[in-house]
């Protein structure tokens, strides 16, 4: 099947993020026709496109929508997780530069499917490109009549709060990207209640990906037989993949879901420095990793974790046969073990005790139990911890000892410092 932009069709344009050119090109037609629509009509026409949530656990858009309750006499409430922060991933950030306004109009579409009025956008603290950029869209559609009062004549009011977080990775999770935004320390709430019944300021609140929202006008222009149209019947649509690590063109690409890492690499020039690929990372650094036999895996959310691992944020991390696992794996978990939020003690101290036992194995000074103890403090957080960090964190360590366990045996057998790898990619 050809590759045709979709989310990213605009990419490339004269100043896409800017209204005017963004009208030119279909702008804000879907929520034009959305307002022909009724919004039980809307959540009935997402939940049969099946487009399912592209921020990591791939569920279904339209069944999250209609969890939300109606007539309870509450304010409902969208929210934007734009807080990209994972290693590896990459893919909201070019969104928002290169075309804000779609994930507006999504998020407008949303908010009139739910019967919500107000929305918030998360942004990273540390994108502060990405914040102004969407604000100064938000600004736009404002002056165009798109966000305010009664909204093309609809009778519906419509407003966009945008939000720069303080730079926590935690925040990433919903809730504890629900608790930053009323104001309090980022922290993961325990679940059940979910945000669908009470969510913002105990509100039911939809809390939705920059790529998801994205996706919902083109939905709703092109309807749901035409988004099944590409990739697999159980996770149509495209997906931006964003490749990095040892590729000759890193950066963003978008193709249908269930495209394979070796068609990746072919759109990508190969790899860059003409070695073998080792290990990679099909969905960022909290996915099981992935080898070379993985290479024809369709990536999309079922045939990826049928293979062992998750299609997460499509962030596909490539590493050759240079690079060395223990190495990329203590990065990652020194990475995690920074990042715990410390509220429960599974993450808090697994994260610590992994990164300690991971960094004595690097410098030559572990022993064989200490494998075993790896694994055991894995198993130790994996299901235990408040929010998926715990799980995710284990993931690359006790996947790389599945398959580079005679890796981790030959430092240990050394007893010597491992060299320093110059421009190795963690």
């Amino acid at each position: 099947m050809p590759l045709t932009p979709v989310l990213t069709k605009r990419f490339g344009t004269n100043a896409p993020w800017l209204i005017e050119n963004y009208l030119a090109l279909d702008g804000y037609e879907g929520m034009k026709k959305a307002f022909a629509m009724q919004p039980d009509e809307i959540i009935a026409l997402v939940k049969e496109s099946n487009l399912r949530g592209r921020g990591g656990a791939g569920f279904p858009t339209g069944m999250k929508w209609q969890f939300i309750p109606q007539n309870d006499g509450k304010p409902h409430y969208v929210v934007v997780n734009a807080d990209e922060g994972e290693p590896g991933t990459c893919r909201d950030l070019p969104l928002m530069m290169n075309d804000p306004h779609s994930m507006i109009e999504g998020i407008i579409i949303a908010c009139y499917a739910v019967r919500a009025n107000h929305a918030f956008v998360y942004i990273r603290g540390e994108a502060v490109h990405a914040i102004r950029r969407v604000t100064t869209a938000v600004n736009e559609a404002y002056a165009k009549g798109y966000l305010g009062d009664d909204v093309l004549g609809s009778g519906q009011r419509f407003d966009i709060t945008v939000h720069g977080g303080a730079g926590a990775y935690i925040c990433g999770e919903e809730t504890a990207l629900l608790d930053s935004l009323e104001g309090k320390r980022g922290q993961p709430r325990l679940k059940p209640p979910f945000p669908a019944t009470n969510g913002l300021y105990d509100a039911p609140t939809v809390v939705n990906n920059v790529g998801t929202l994205a996706s919902v006008p083109y939905i709703v222009l092109g309807g749901a037989a035409w988004h099944k149209e590409m990739g697999p019947e159980g996770s149509p649509g495209t997906s931006i993949y964003s490749l990095s690590g040892r590729v000759k063109n890193p950066g963003q690409y978008e193709a249908p879901m269930g495209t394979t890492l070796r068609e990746l690499l072919d759109l990508a020039g190969g790899m860059s420095r003409g070695k073998a690929l080792k290990f990679w990372t099909p969905g960022g650094s909290s996915t099981p990793i992935f080898t070379d036999e993985h290479l024809d895996v369709p990536l999309d959310f079922d045939a990826v974790a049928k293979a062992g691992s998750m299609n997460g944020t499509s962030a596909v991390m490539i590493f050759d046969e240079d690079d060395s696992i223990v190495q990329a794996v203590l990065k990652w978990t020194e990475f995690y073990e920074h990042e715990s939020c410390g509220k429960c003690t599974p993450c808090r101290e697994g994260n610590y005790w992994t990164a300690q036992i991971l960094e004595r194995i690097w410098h030559g000074e572990g022993t064989r139990e200490d494998l075993d103890t790896l694994l055991d403090i894995c198993d130790n957080i994996l299901g235990r911890s408040f929010c998926a960090l715990g799980d995710g964190a284990t993931s690359s360590i006790s996947s790389s000892l599945k398959y580079f366990r005679a890796e981790y045996e030959q430092l240990i057998n050394q007893h010597t410092a491992a060299p320093a790898l110059t421009g190795a990619t963690a």
